[in-house]
């Protein structure tokens, strides 16, 4: 089906094959629920195993169960997630390692998807991992989310001293209305 199609697929299979001869557990994060479906059927054919897939129609019962069947002691190793469906309100601990198959251009979505594993009660380090196909829109996406993660870190990250570091002229500047863009 899917199997040397996708370079991305062959090298998510190596890894998902390694976590699980560690007895290890992953979250693959997708913002495509046509790409959760295939990841599904591909990675439940290739791992002759129970892998989960929680997306906007799975009913509450369902996705409760799901959640308490992968926290569980025996539960599944794979879980696949809509990035909007299963990127708030879980808590998923179980899981040591996070996958973003595609990236979503929003990088505040992604983080608080990758938090579904980094919650009170996780005792495992979890790692984090990004797939981008070079010389695609998504290598562009992730070029985008890149900047707005340096720009946000470079105004927000640094806190108030960054301001304090202004000479009177540079604050003077910034607070100042620019007469060409007021009148134009």
């Amino acid at each position: 089906m899917l199997q040397g199609r996708s370079g991305k697929l062959q090298r998510l299979t190596e890894m998902i094959d390694e976590i699980r001869d560690n007895d290890e557990r992953a979250l693959i994060f997708t913002q495509y629920a046509e790409m959760g479906d295939l990841l599904k059927q591909y990675l439940k054919q290739h791992l002759l195993d129970n892998v989960l897939y929680l997306h906007g129609g799975t009913p509450a019962k369902d996705r409760d169960e799901m959640v308490r069947y992968f926290q569980s002691e025996r539960g599944a190793s794979i879980f696949i997630l809509s990035l909007k469906a299963g990127g708030t309100g879980l808590t998923l601990t179980a899981a040591n390692h996070v996958f973003h198959f595609d990236r979503w251009y929003n990088p505040a979505v992604e983080n608080q998807a990758t938090d579904r594993a980094f919650r009170i009660g996780q005792t495992k380090n979890v790692q984090v991992h990004k797939f981008i196909t070079l010389g695609t829109l998504e290598e562009r996406i992730d070029e985008m989310i890149e900047h707005k993660q340096a720009l946000a870190q470079s105004v927000v990250g640094a806190g108030e001293n960054w301001i304090a570091e202004l000479s009177n002229d540079e604050l003077r500047d910034l607070v100042s209305l620019r007469a060409m863009e007021v009148y134009e």
